[in-house]
C-alpha cells in the first residue's frame, strides 16, 4: 500500500542529459553553463587534505573500540565525511550492485521511460530540484526510489524493475539499513546520548536510493554534475560504481577531491543529523564534477527518521551551556519543504535554526 506521506514534492521535466551527450555536441547548451564554479583544491598528493578512514570492525571490537570511537567522533564533528572500511557488506553483493546499475543506464531510452518521473512525483528516472524554467541544470540524470518501509514503495517502480536489479537492490537495501543503524548507534555512543534517543527516531525509518549518471561533457569546466549542497537527510552511504572520480567536499573554504578507497563506502552526515545532534555533528557541502572522457556513476543510499514522527535536537544534548539551536518539525513537513526548493548550499538547514531563542517548540 502506497502512503500519501511519500508524495513530498515534484520536479519539472527536463531533457535527459545521457541522451543529450550522445549526439554530436561541441558546445554545452546555455542552460547547463555555470561560469561561477569555484575550482577544486590543487596541491601535491601528500599535502592535500584526506577524508578520514574509519574501520567498522575496529569500532565494534573490544580492544580497539575506544580509540576508533574517538577517531570516528572527530571525523563526524570536524569533517562530516569519512570512508568506511571493513563494513561487513559482502563484496559479492556490492559488485552486483555496481554491474546491474550500470546495465540499467545502458538500457534503450524506451525501456528507461517505463520508470520516468510522473507529474507531481519525485521518484523515478529524471532530475530532481528543478523548480523553475529559468534555473540552471545539472549535467546528470538520476533514478530516485524510496525503498523502505516496503509499503512506501511505488507500485510502478520498485516492483517493476528488471529482475536481477530488483533482487540485488532488495538485498542491498536490507544490508544498508542494518549498516546505517550500526553507524547511528555508534554516533549516539560517541555523543553520550540517551541510549534510545537515536534508536527511537531511526528504527523503521525511511530509506531511499538515488542512482546517479554523469555523462562525459565536451566542456566539463563549464558544468556541474550536482550543484554544491548538503544532504537534507539523516545519513548518506555512497558507493562509487565505476573508476571515475568526481565527488568534492568543501573543507576550510576549499573544494577537496575525494579518492574512494577500494571496497569502502563514503559516509556523510546529513542536515537531519546536524539538527538531532544540536550542531555537534555538521552536514558538509559537497558537489559532483564531470569530465570529458567517460561517464561517472554512483548510488547514494539515504537513511532518515520515520516520516510519521517529528524531530529536533535530542533532549540529552540540550543543556544550559548548549541551548537548543534548531526548532522541532514533523519529518514529512521537513522533506516537503526541502523538495520544493532549488538545491543550493546549506540554505535549508539554516531555515530550521532558532532565531534569537524563539520558536523552540514549533
Amino acid at each position: 500500500m502506497e502512503s500519501k506521506l511519500t508524495n513530498m514534492g515534484s520536479s519539472l521535466p527536463v531533457p535527459y542529459v545521457q541522451e543529450l551527450a550522445k549526439g554530436p555536441l561541441t558546445a554545452v547548451p546555455t542552460r547547463y553553463v555555470r561560469p561561477d564554479q569555484d575550482p577544486p583544491f590543487i596541491s601535491s598528493t601528500t599535502s592535500s587534505p584526506k577524508v578520514p578512514v574509519i574501520d567498522l570492525f575496529r569500532l565494534l571490537s573490544g580492544d580497539s573500540m575506544k580509540s576508533e570511537l574517538e577517531k570516528f567522533h572527530y571525523a563526524c564533528q570536524d569533517w562530516g565525511f569519512f570512508q568506511l572500511i571493513n563494513h561487513g557488506v559482502s563484496t559479492q553483493l556490492v559488485e552486483k550492485v555496481k554491474v546491474e546499475i550500470q546495465e540499467f543506464f545502458k538500457l534503450p531510452m524506451e525501456e528507461k521511460n517505463k520508470y520516468c518521473q510522473q507529474a507531481g512525483d519525485l521518484e523515478g528516472h529524471g532530475q530532481a530540484f528543478v523548480v523553475s524554467e529559468e534555473q540552471k541544470l545539472d549535467w546528470a540524470d538520476m533514478f530516485y526510489l524510496i525503498t523502505l518501509p516496503i509499503h512506501f514503495r511505488k507500485p510502478h517502480l520498485f516492483p517493476k524493475l528488471p529482475l536481477p536489479l530488483r533482487d540485488t537492490l532488495e538485498a542491498y537495501s536490507t544490508e544498508l539499513r542494518n549498516l546505517a543503524m550500526k553507524i547511528l548507534n555508534l554516533m549516539a555512543k560517541a555523543l553520550r546520548m540517551e541510549s534510545n534517543d537515536m534508536k527511537d527516531l531511526f528504527e523503521e525509518g525511511m530509506q531511499s536510493m538515488r542512482m546517479n549518471y554523469y555523462p562525459p561533457c565536451p566542456q566539463p569546466e563549464l558544468v556541474i554534475g550536482l550543484n554544491p549542497h548538503s544532504d537534507s537527510v539523516g545519513l548518506t552511504i555512497l558507493l562509487q560504481l565505476n573508476e571515475m572520480e568526481g565527488l568534492q567536499i568543501r573543507k576550510d573554504g576549499m573544494w577537496v577531491p575525494v579518492k574512494p578507497l577500494p571496497d569502502a563506502f563514503i559516509i556523510n552526515i546529513g542536515d537531519i543529523l546536524e539538527i538531532i545532534t544540536n550542531g555537534i555533528y555538521r552536514s558538509i557541502e559537497h558537489r559532483a564534477t564531470v569530465n570529458s572522457s567517460k561517464e561517472r556513476l554512483s548510488i547514494a543510499t539515504f537513511y532518515n527518521p520515520k516520516l510519521e514522527g517529528d524531530m529536533g535536537p535530542a533532549p540529552s544534548l540540550i543543556t544550559p551551556e548548549t541551548p537548543q539551536l534548531f526548532r522541532r518539525i514533523g519529518v514529512a513537513d521537513y522533506f516537503k519543504g526541502f523538495f520544493s526548493r532549488e538545491l543550493r548550499g546549506k540554505s535549508y538547514v539554516d531555515v530550521m535554526r532558532i532565531q534569537n531563542g524563539s520558536d523552540k517548540s514549533n
